[in-house]
């Protein structure tokens, strides 16, 4: 998609990215999305067409939402991003498999968001440590200091998963799913994708992506040092 910024876009109407030429044959990370739309104008309309959103539960090989349930699984002090009503958007691969086997058994058609409900950060957290039974406390911690501990967004060594800047992508994690959800797409409870997915993890088959828990306390302590910092120096400065 062309715009990550506006909220509450839905796939039927959303703006698309201008479709690979017809010869290229394979898509890199800069061609990814044009060529989806490719292959979306090859199928025809006379299809469904299903956009998934982020892929997350058991046996997910990219590691990016199974960071949280296994970091709040170990209790303590969190490092949040941002701020609690950021939102997030993801959907179990159960439920979005399902939903396809539905739209194939009953010959659906349309183009649909195949994703989850968007979710504040906050609430993510709160229900992952409840149904885990974990005792957690949430540091947030704004872009700016991320930025310069050299956090990185989203994904890969150093990040911090499931965050992105806002509002530059308000519109990714946000998509209106009323459609696809009156299509026949479920959405099981939040607390059993976490568990699952700590159980998963726990077989030793899974990777988690993001912070170190070592990073995780160093950003944390350099957090907690600026904020101590701060209030001296206010305190200095009072008459």
């Amino acid at each position: 998609m062309p715009d990550n910024r506006t909220p509450g876009q839905r796939a039927d109407t959303a703006a698309l990215l201008a479709p690979t030429a017809p010869e290229i044959e394979h898509s890199t990370v800069e061609t990814y999305g044009a060529a989806k739309i490719a292959c979306e104008h090859a199928v025809g309309e006379d299809a469904f067409i299903c956009r998934a959103g982020l892929i997350v539960g058991p046996e997910d090989p990219t590691g990016r939402f199974s960071y949280w349930p296994a970091r709040l699984a170990r209790g303590g002090e969190v490092l949040a991003p941002g701020a609690p009503e950021d939102p997030v958007q993801f959907i179990d691969v159960r439920d979005l498999a399902q939903w396809i086997v539905h739209a194939a058994q009953n010959g659906l058609t349309g183009i649909y968001d195949g994703t989850g409900p968007t979710r504040a950060r906050g609430e993510l957290f709160f229900e992952c440590a409840t149904a885990l039974g974990s005792a957690c406390s949430f540091t947030w911690v704004d872009r700016p200091f991320l930025e310069e501990q050299d956090v990185r967004i989203w994904s890969g060594p150093r990040s911090i998963p499931l965050w992105l800047p806002m509002p530059e992508y308000a519109g990714f994690t946000t998509r209106d799913t009323t459609p696809a959800l009156s299509a026949g797409l479920t959405i099981r409870p939040l607390s059993q994708t976490a568990r699952d997915t700590v159980d998963w993890l726990r077989t030793g088959n899974g990777r988690v992506d993001g912070l170190t828990a070592d990073e995780e306390r160093e950003v944390l302590a350099a957090w907690h040092a600026k904020v101590e910092g701060s209030c001296d120096s206010q305190a200095g400065a009072r008459p």
